[in-house]
């Protein structure tokens, strides 16, 4: 097994783990954020899953319009989407949560059927820019740019507000449950765990340049910056298992 692909396995489990957990968390309290995150993580699995075949099998063009749908557009924007719904009002939001939808939707109809300016390698990852016309392109830096500034500022904002707020009395998950003291510190932790892997998937090129190879650098950045996100997750869920990660809102919300 190649390095490529032991990473891009390791990035697809890690986005299934993921899923399941916020998945289960949905299910659990009904909140907008976690089911955002949940489709989120899917959409990663689903840009994972095809750029591990294409390590094994080598790349086609349908292997390469789904990673890039997955991988490259529709993830990071629905990622941003629960980052909105902890941080706005939920009627902004769910008007956000419609134009993603939308834009999702075009996005797919634009990526699945554009046509390619070259025969991809097969043996390679190939890149965008040598691939797609303008507008696939376009929507892959719209959505991933300002989607994880979103993530990236929305962290950052609840952090600060954790650290000068302190330890303070976080409402109960459920009915009945006596509330139980957070840490104000280990939540901004979470934040910047959440802000890092961001910026970790996002910068690709210094894996790359460490790697020596565009397969292998980029596979790494996947799975190591999700796997920072997925720890900023498990920090900010913490043992009463009742704050979403990285965002003081969804406490403010569940009183």
């Amino acid at each position: 097994m190649s390095e490529a692909t032991a990473l891009s396995a390791t990035a697809l489990l890690i986005a299934v783990a993921f899923s399941c957990s916020t998945a289960e968390r949905w299910l659990r309290r009904r909140r907008p954020h976690d089911a955002a995150w949940t489709v989120a993580m899917i959409c990663f699995a689903l840009g994972a899953a095809p750029f591990f075949l294409a390590t094994k099998t080598g790349w086609t063009p349908w292997l390469f319009r789904f990673f890039y749908l997955f991988g490259g557009v529709l993830t990071v924007p629905i990622l941003a989407l629960g980052t909105v719904y902890l941080l706005v009002e939920r009627r902004w939001a769910n008007r956000l949560a419609l134009a993603v939808a939308l834009l999702s939707s075009f996005s797919a109809g634009v990526v699945l059927t554009a046509p390619l300016r070259m025969a991809l390698v097969a043996d390679r990852l190939n890149e965008g820019r040598e691939v797609f016309g303008i507008l696939p392109r376009f929507l892959a830096a719209a959505g991933s740019g300002l989607g994880a500034s979103v993530v990236i500022v929305g962290a950052g904002v609840s952090a600060v507000r954790l650290l000068r707020a302190g330890p303070r009395r976080a409402p109960a998950a459920e009915a009945g449950r006596r509330p139980s003291l957070e840490s104000g510190s280990r939540l901004a932790g979470a934040n910047a765990l959440i802000a890092v892997g961001t910026l970790l998937i996002s910068a690709k090129r210094p894996f790359v340049a460490l790697s020596g190879s565009d397969e292998v650098g980029f596979a790494f950045a996947l799975a190591f910056g999700l796997a920072v996100i997925f720890s900023g997750f498990l920090v900010a869920s913490g043992p009463a298992r009742h704050y979403a990660p990285g965002f003081e809102r969804a406490a403010a919300n569940s009183s």
